[in-house]
């Protein structure tokens, strides 16, 4: 009777190890999928006294994106970049004045993220990648 218990329990373990497992095959074929996707985004930043833009334009990794930089750019200033995966899209003007800064992420038609004033000046639009989302 003992024998057949245990032979029940282990097969029980053994069965839920089983789907433990393909869940956690699934769950990383999905972060590896998101990984390698790219997604296109178009940052947009108005105002004057603009001394400097920061961004994100795909190059590095999605947890260390390289940051690229233009000084004293024309305004009003776009900008369409290609991003991988998880990448957060970031945009980070900077400005003498910020009263009338204002900076977008824009996906697909859609602003993801947008900041005006002093908020623009001290965070930036930095968004979730969408490919996360």
């Amino acid at each position: 009777m003992k024998r057949t218990i245990r032979t029940a329990v282990s097969a029980l373990a053994v069965t839920g190890l089983a789907f433990g497992l393909g869940a956690c095959s699934v769950a990383a074929d999905q972060v590896d999928k998101a990984v390698n996707e790219s997604y296109e985004v178009t940052y947009e930043v108005t105002g004057t006294g603009i001394e400097s833009i920061e961004y994100h334009a795909g190059g590095g990794t999605a947890i260390e994106p390289t940051i690229e930089s233009e000084k004293k750019p024309a305004m009003p200033w776009k900008k369409t970049v290609t991003l991988k995966g998880i990448m957060p899209p970031a945009v980070m003007p900077v400005a003498l004045d910020p009263a009338d800064l204002t900076c977008k992420v824009v996906h697909e038609g859609k602003v993801i993220k947008e900041a005006k004033g002093q908020a623009a000046l001290t965070g930036g639009c930095i968004a979730v990648s969408p490919v996360a989302g």
